[in-house]
């Protein structure tokens, strides 16, 4: 009997034993950054197969997900009983976390959708994730009940003019709800921006919304779930739309240059569902109010918002205001284009910023410096008088005798007006418009003080993914002035500038660009709304234009300018792990080639290009347009480098999608273009192409166009000219930066990419902020040059500059052929002069550290998220020199040493977290 007792105790204890090691196991493999379409509870979606997402967080090394579980249910006490009763994945072995295509029931539109995951590894099982949601949105076109309203005219107070002044437009109406709401949907689009209200209270906290786009192809509805915001009995819901790029900031002027639409209209459409399994819909049409005569005098975004607090409407978005003299607005014909569900991230204020001085130029004006350069808007609170004004106006700089600097904004007035209602303290700030400042002028305001204003920096709603330090305080403010531009020109779109009357979306501006904001901000969806923007804008044959939306029609028909539409793609397949992008264009991005294939391609060399090698330095107008300088770069020879490389990428996106007859095509047609290139413009006696500028050499280098022993002769003509001609400084163009400092640190010149990183006179990006500059500024003498072009807040001139830091100084760079980062290939490059670099990447698997010191000996802390995989290269005379912990690092857990490769000791890990050191290295 005792041995019988002690025998099933011990069985319990073995079970007891078993469990606390799985509940152990599972404690250490958690799931984090749940993503829908890689959004946060995304509502409102119109992707018919969502893709979905999760990152593993583990302590472990070497944690690799072996199989996962998706449940999606219709109800949050559905997926709580682990009922997926819209999908049960089951147990699927696999190692894909993220961009899982959902494969359950088909959905249908107004759907909510619940959703969690559990995963298995090789370390251990995961607990269930913590819920996560997304709903869908109006799927078909039958669906939207409501009508377009609103007024397609001005009214007496507005100018529909070149410098238009046209007030925004207010609408309400009163409901009542009979029973409690159980869930309430809103689904609207509002024209150019709207700010939409509910009993009071504001739905959302984004602002400028709606995303830009041609609303001739597309138009974005947004979705909100209001069920907190509705009661039951009477309810109000009220709207205001301002004019954004719907309403044109120049209208009647240049109308074969500046596309129109029209006046701001709206279509709302709230869905209610209450408790007792009734409905009610309310749309917007002709029973609603509406009036123009209200505050929001105009709002225009080059020129600014004038706002009268007098003819405030207060009470107008509360039940029981009295709207008996409102007008009933007009239904409206809708936008030709095409309905379609936001996907992006909102434009949102992201931070606030306080002014670090305030000083008075004279009686009744002041200067307030900001101290940073940004976008966005002041918000100010203000006392006084009723009918007081104060006037705001915004600069980048200042003159010398401390007035703004406004040459540079053409004739942009970007002037806000607030008059005063009177009575207690009055805080206000623009909603419908925002400005690129650093400088506000004061007038009109009775004693201002520093702790009166405080700047609002609007932006899209990423999420910052790098961070980036060095031992080099020249890079590190040149990379904080990138951050700061960077953010500055992200409006729904990705614009050059946030200040003159343009704020364009040049194509040219982001090439590359685009790649190395990647590493600052997760600009995934936003590219991605950008390729459809881009698509929208292609004429029937086939051309796309230089700026997309094409909000000014330009359609140059240049190689450079377009070709972003398929580096684009590119980059976000491989920062991203998403190949929709590619999938959804590719047959557009096929018929561009063609069209100019046919049109400009002449014996194989590409006869047509536009801008050359755009802001060479020394800038002027005269050689920025010149062709005959010896400092600017053959077009024909760019053009067909170009046409090749696109030719490459074609070739790679033909096989990813399984179409192996293009993939052939693009590949014979490459090789007689090679041939081409080099009997055209490669001249054997000098080694050289053509006139022998960087550009001219580094693009056949850089795209592989020379591909025998002549290549390293090529390299040297590089070199030999930037030490030579450009003293050791930049010498390219817009073009040709976008590839110079990979290319110098690839063909084994990183000390000179570090010096030109770090050089502080013209022309250099040290030289800009030597000389004030926290944004990064349009022209390399953007302290001397020509007003009429020159922005202070301009990111073309970047280059491949922050991709340089990231994938060569931290040596964090996508592994190939394994798109998302699933695999890192972890190699840096260590010049001469810089002794440490900190820097980290949040991956779609997540986070990625490089954090390297050089003194005595080199130690590098690495990071390596789970479910990923790293080759990590160290500078060493041999393996055996290398450690890890304080062990060999061949012998260290998680560790597998590869091979020896040009000095540096190659190791293959796993996830986790690595101190590696080696004995310092020449």
């Amino acid at each position: 009997m005792i041995k019988r007792i002690i025998k099933h105790t011990a069985f319990a204890l073995l079970i007891c034993l078993l469990f606390a090691a799985k509940l152990a196991r599972a404690a250490n493999i958690q799931l984090q950054n749940l993503r829908c379409e890689m959004l946060v509870n995304p509502q409102g979606i119109d992707a018919a197969q969502p893709r979905l997402s999760w990152q593993i967080l583990s302590e472990e090394r070497g944690v690799m997900q072996t199989a996962y579980h998706i449940l999606v249910a219709s109800s949050p006490q559905r997926l709580a009983a682990n009922q997926g009763d819209l999908w049960d994945s089951h147990k699927v072995s696999s190692e894909e976390s993220i961009m899982v295509p959902y494969a359950g029931k088909a959905l249908g539109s107004r759907m909510p959708c619940y959703w969690k995951v559990k995963v298995w590894t090789s370390t251990g099982e995961s607990n269930w994730s913590k819920p996560a949601n997304w709903s869908t949105g109006l799927l078909k076109p039958a669906d939207w009940k409501a009508c377009w309203v609103g007024a397609e005219h001005g009214f007496a107070w507005d100018s529909v003019s070149k410098f238009s002044r046209l007030s925004a437009r207010y609408f309400r109406k009163e409901f009542r709800s009979a029973a409690a709401v159980k869930r309430a949907m809103v689904y609207v689009v509002g024209l150019g921006h709207y700010e939409l209200y509910i009993n009071g209270n504001k739905v959302g906290d984004q602002v400028l919304a709606q995303m830009p786009t041609d609303y001739n192809k597309s138009v974005l509805y947004n979705t909100f779930d209001v069920t907190p915001l509705l009661k039951k009995g009477s309810n109000a819901i009220a709207a205001v739309l301002g004019n954004g790029r719907y309403f044109t900031m120049r209208p009647k002027y240049k109308p074969k240059k500046i596309k129109e639409f029209g006046f701001p209209k709206m279509l709302l459409q709230l869905e209610v569902e209450y408790t007792d399994g009734t409905k009610k819909l309310v749309v917007s049409d002709g029973s609603w109010k509406m009036t123009a005569d209200g505050p929001i005098r105009s709002n225009n975004e080059y020129d600014g918002e004038e706002y009268d607090a007098t003819k405030e409407l207060t009470g107008w978005t509360h039940v029981g205001y009295n709207d008996s003299k409102w007008l009933k607005p007009e239904i409206v014909p809708a936008p030709a284009g095409r309905l379609a569900a936001q996907m992006s991230e909102h434009i949102k204020v992201m931070q606030i910023i306080k002014p670090v001085s305030l000083t008075e130029l004279k009686p009744g004006t002041c200067i307030m410096d900001m101290g940073q350069n940004f976008s966005g808007w002041v918000q100010m609170k203000v006392k006084g008088k009723r009918g007081d004004k104060v006037t705001l106006r915004f600069a980048e700089t200042l003159q010398t005798n401390g007035e703004l600097y406004t040459a540079n904004l053409r004739d942009a007035k970007v002037t806000d007006v607030y008059t005063l209602k009177g009575g207690a303290t009055e805080i206000w700030h623009p909603v419908f418009v925002y400005h690129g400042f650093r400088y506000v002028e004061i007038t009109g305001y009775r004693k201002p003080d520093k702790s009166d204003f405080e700047g609002h920096v609007v932006y899209d709603a990423l999420a910052n993914t790098g961070q980036f330090e060095t031992s080099n305080p020249i890079i590190n403010q040149i990379c904080r002035n990138a951050y700061w531009g960077i953010l500055s020109n992200y409006k729904g779109m990705p614009v050059d500038c946030p200040q003159r009357n343009e704020r364009m979306p040049w194509l040219g501006d982001r090439a590359t660009g685009c790649l190395g904001e990647s590493f600052v901000f997760d600009n995934h969806k936003l590219y991605a709304k950008w390729l459809d923007d881009i698509e929208d804008a292609q004429t029937p044959e086939g051309a796309i234009p230089d700026v997309a939306p094409a909000y000014w029609n330009y359609y140059s028909d240049n190689m450079t300018w377009p070709g972003t539409y398929l580096l684009i793609a590119d980059m976000l397949y491989k920062q991203y792990g998403d190949i929709r992008p590619v999938e959804k264009h590719y047959p557009s991005m096929k018929k561009w080639l063609s069209y100019m294939q046919a049109k400009y391609m002449k014996d194989y060399i590409m006869t047509k290009d536009k801008y050359g090698d755009w802001c060479v330095p020394p800038e002027s107008p005269e050689l920025i347009h010149s062709r005959d300088s010896s400092r600017n770069t053959n077009g024909q020879l760019i053009a067909t480098a170009y046409h090749f490389r696109m030719l490459f990428l074609m070739k790679r996106f033909a096989k990813m999608l399984g179409k192996q007859q293009d993939a052939q095509e693009f590949s014979a047609l490459s090789a007689k273009i090679r041939e081409a290139f080099n009997t055209r413009f490669f001249i054997q006696q000098t080694h050289q192409y053509d006139n022998g500028t960087v550009t001219a050499n580094l693009l056949p280098l850089y795209f592989d166009i020379r591909q025998d022993a002549d290549k390293e002769a090529v390299f040297e003509n590089i070199v030999n000219r930037v030490l030579t001609t450009d003293n050791g400084h930049i010498g390219t163009g817009v073009i040709g930066t976008q590839w110079l400092m990979r290319g110098l640190t690839e063909n084994g010149r990183s000390d000179l990419a570090y010096r030109i990183a770090t050089n502080t006179d013209y022309p250099s990006w040290g030289y800009m902020a030597k000389h004030g500059a926290t944004t990064i500024w349009e022209l390399w003498n953007g302290d001397t040059a020509n007003p009429s072009m020159n922005s202070g807040n301009h990111i073309m001139l970047l280059g491949d500059l922050i991709t340089w830091y990231y994938q060569n100084l931290a040596g964090i760079k996508v592994g190939v052929n394994n798109p998302g980062f699933k695999q890192v290939i972890m190699k840096p490059n260590i010049p001469e002069g810089l002794t440490y670099v900190k820097a980290s990447y949040r991956t779609p698997y997540g986070q990625v550290k490089s954090e390297w010191h050089k003194e005595k000996n080199f130690n590098w802390q690495v990071t390596i998220p789970a479910n990923c995989t790293a080759l990590i290269s160290i500078p060493a005379s041999s393996a055996d020199v290398v450690t890890e912990g304080g062990k060999k690092a061949a012998q260290a857990n998680g560790v597998k040493f590869l091979k020896m490769d040009k000095g540096m000791a190659v190791f293959e890990a796993g996830s986790g977290n690595y101190s590696f050191a080696a004995p310092k290295t020449n």
